[in-house]
């Protein structure tokens, strides 16, 4: 509880569990979720919950872009004319596998330190907060792949446009798609065991 409450603020008479508005202690990321749960500052027993969660968030937000923007999927006809998987899912500017991955670890570990120093980040102006945080890291450090910086929000929407009837969709690019799934847990685990040392 102790530690608990040092990074997620006193949750008061409920615990780490409080429910949060919704129900959650906003975590949308299993790149926050999964280094939470391995140093003992978030439950095991919320982590699947959570995960699915996340990618099924991802999933149904990406197959309702699809839906609104079916016309124009079906006046692009090819990857050409802009109708890629990089609508939904990262791509690096320039392929190179190993920098791929450094740059995706390095974005998510200044990402979750910086979140870990926030304390609560479900109240007051935070969530804002995180916002501009996420945009001025994705600015500055998120150019080389388009940051995942979250492994929900690349492969849900990755494998909706594998499995949807996109007219005209281009290849899903799942040999890159370990990029973006093991660079932000690798960056987060590194600075929630960082974190958890200097406190």
């Amino acid at each position: 509880m102790a530690v608990c409450q040092s990074f997620l603020g006193d949750c008061g008479d409920h615990g780490c569990l409080r429910s949060w508005h919704a129900g959650s202690q906003g975590h949308l990321n299993p790149a926050v979720t999964i280094p939470y749960a391995i140093f003992g500052l978030f439950p095991w027993h919320d982590v699947l919950p959570y995960l699915l969660g996340q990618f099924l968030g991802a999933f149904v937000g990406a197959t309702l872009v699809m839906i609104q923007f079916y016309p124009h999927f079906k006046a692009s006809s090819d990857e050409a004319a802009g109708n890629s998987v990089g609508i939904f899912a990262t791509r690096p500017a320039i392929k190179s596998p190993v920098f791929n991955l450094l740059s995706e670890i390095i974005a998510t570990f200044a990402f979750v330190f910086i979140l870990l120093n926030l304390g609560n980040f479900t109240q007051g102006l935070k969530p804002l907060i995180v916002g501009l945080l996420i945009m001025v890291v994705g600015t500055g450090l998120g150019t080389t792949t388009g940051f995942a910086l979250n492994p929900a929000r690349d492969w849900a929407p990755r494998f909706a446009y594998t499995i949807w009837p996109v007219p005209h969709k281009g290849n899903a690019e799942w040999g890159y798609a370990w990029v973006p799934m093991c660079g932000p847990l690798i960056g987060g685990l590194i600075a929630t065991g960082l974190e958890t040392l200097l406190k």
